[in-house]
This record gives structure tokens, C-alpha cells and sequence, in this order.
């Protein structure tokens, strides 16, 4: 059996099986969105700043 038909067969096998995500693995997946959504926020946010304070500093002028 060749590396291209037992990994369709694992595929089929993945696909037919009907146990649904548990609970606790929604809570894990959940954290994980949360904490990439808040580096990406606070990155962001430190970006916006910067360019905030640098419009500010040439206003004064």
C-alpha cells in the first residue's frame, strides 16, 4: 500500500467519525482565539499610539 492511499484512507476515516468536540475543547479553543486576539489588539493598539504621537508632535510646531 502506497503513502498517497493510506493517507486518503486516514482522511475517510477522520471524516466518517461522528464524535463531536467536547466541551472543555470549545473552552480550550475559545482561550487561545482570546489570547491571539489581544496580542494582535495590543500590537496594534502601541502602533496607533505611535502614530498618534507622532501627528501630535508635528501639530505643535
Amino acid at each position: 500500500m502506497n503513502t498517497n492511499s493510506m493517507l486518503i484512507k486516514r482522511m475517510k476515516s477522520f471524516w466518517q467519525d461522528d464524535a463531536g468536540l467536547e466541551l472543555s475543547e470549545y473552552a480550550v479553543a475559545t482561550a487561545l482565539i482570546s489570547i491571539a486576539v489581544a496580542g494582535a489588539f495590543t500590537s496594534l493598539g502601541v502602533k496607533i499610539q505611535g502614530a498618534i504621537n507622532s501627528l501630535g508632535s508635528k501639530m505643535t510646531t
